[in-house]
C-alpha cells in the first residue's frame, strides 16, 4: 500500500512517500525535506510566530499537491508534530487551521512517543535494535533511545541558538555558557547511560547529524546512501565545532555539504552531538537519514 507521513518539527517539515507492507517500508517513492523553522521564537514567547506559521503552511500546500498527484487523500497521511507544538500556547489553533484548510490531521506526540517512534524508524537494514542507541537531535528537543530505555530532553539546535549563541561569529563567552548549559542537561542522562550496556553504539539521526556527515564528505548534492556509511568520531565532532565557531553564519553557508538554511543553528546542533559523545561515552557514531517519518508508517497505531 502506498502511504505518506509528515513529521513537523521545530526546524524542519519532512514528508515520506513509501510502499508499506506488514509494518515494513518496502520501497521509498519520495523523501522530502523543507526547513520551515516553525519553532522560531517559541522558546521565548511560548507561541508560534506569524511568519513561521506562514512558512509552514506554504510547505504543507506543496506537500498536499505531491500526495494528491500520488492518489493519497490528506486525511490518510500520518501527520505528527513534536517539540514546538508541545511548547506553543497557540498550537491547537494552528493545527485546527491546518486541518480545515489542507485536510492534514496532526497528532502532537509526547516526548516518549517521539523517542520510541524515532528509534523504530531510524535503524538501518541489518542493525540489531539491542546494539544501538538512537540520538535524535532536533530543533527544540533531543531524544535518547535504546531498545528498553528512552529519554527526551529540552536540548535542541534552535532552542540553544536562540538562548545562548546570539553573536555572529559566536563570542567566546556565549560559547562557554552554551557548552556549560548543554553539559548540565546531559548530566541528567548519566543514570540512563549507566542503565544500558557500555558497548552500546550510537546512531545519530535528523538534520544536524546528516548535515555534519554531508559536510564531512564535502557533498555537492546530498546522498543519503553515502551519508549512512559514515562513522564520525568524537574527535571529528570536536574539530567541526571548533571550525563552525570560527565562522560567521555567511561563511558556514558557503561550506560544501552544509544546507544554507541550517547554517545559523548548526553550531549548537554540533555542540550537542559532540558533548553527547563525550559525556555519555560514545567514542564514535553512525548516521541514519531515516527517523520519525519512517517510524510512524511502521507502527500499528497509525495503520489504516
Amino acid at each position: 500500500m502506498l502511504r505518506a507521513s509528515i513529521d513537523l518539527g521545530t526546524n524542519t517539515c519532512l514528508m515520506l512517500l513509501a510502499k508499506v507492507e506488514s509494518g515494513q517500508i518496502k520501497k521509498v517513492m519520495g523523501d522530502y525535506a523543507r526547513i520551515i523553522r516553525l519553532g522560531e521564537g517559541v522558546d521565548k514567547t511560548r507561541s508560534l510566530q506569524p511568519k513561521a506559521m506562514e512558512r509552514t503552511l506554504t510547505c504543507l500546500a506543496e506537500y498536499k499537491e505531491i500526495i494528491s498527484e500520488a492518489g493519497i487523500s490528506p486525511g490518510d497521511v500520518v501527520c505528527v508534530a513534536t517539540s514546538q507544538a508541545r511548547d506553543a500556547s497557540n498550537g491547537v489553533v494552528f493545527f485546527d487551521k491546518v486541518e480545515s484548510d489542507y485536510g492534514f490531521r496532526f497528532t502532537v506526540l509526547s516526548g516518549k512517543d517521539e523517542a520510541r517512534l524515532s528509534f523504530l524508524g531510524s535503524l538501518l537494514p541489518g542493525m540489531a535494535p539491542s546494539n544501538y542507541t538512537v540520538v535524535d537531535i532536533g530543533g527544540g528537543s533531543t531524544e535518547f533511545v535504546a531498545a528498553e530505555e528512552d529519554r527526551s530532553v529540552d536540548l535542541g539546535s534552535v532552542r540553544f541558538t536562540e538562548r545562548y549563541l546570539k553573536s555572529d561569529p559566536v563570542a567566546d563567552e556565549e560559547y562557554v555558557v552554551c557548552l556549560d548549559k548543554i553539559d548540565n542537561k546531559l548530566d541528567e542522562l548519566v543514570d540512563w547511560r549507566n542503565s544500558i550496556p557500555a558497548d552500546m553504539q550510537m546512531l545519530a539521526v535528523a538534520g544536524t547529524a546528516t548535515t555534519l556527515a554531508s559536510w564531512h564528505l564535502e557533498q555537492d548534492v546530498f546522498d543519503a546512501a553515502k551519508v549512512e556509511k559514515v562513522q564520525l568520531s568524537k574527535e571529528n565532532l570536536q574539530q567541526m565545532v571548533a571550525d563552525l565557531k570560527s565562522m560567521t553564519v555567511a561563511e558556514r553557508r558557503e561550506q560544501v555539504g552544509i544546507e544554507p538554511k541550517r547554517a545559523d543553528v548548526l553550531l549548537a546542533g554540533a555542540m550537542i552531538m559532540w558533548r553527547t559523545m563525550e559525556k555519555l561515552r560514545f567514542p564514535n557514531c553512525s548516521i541514519s537519514s531515516r527517523g520519525l517519518r519512517y517510524g510512524v508508517l511502521m507502527d500499528s497505531r497509525f495503520a489504516i
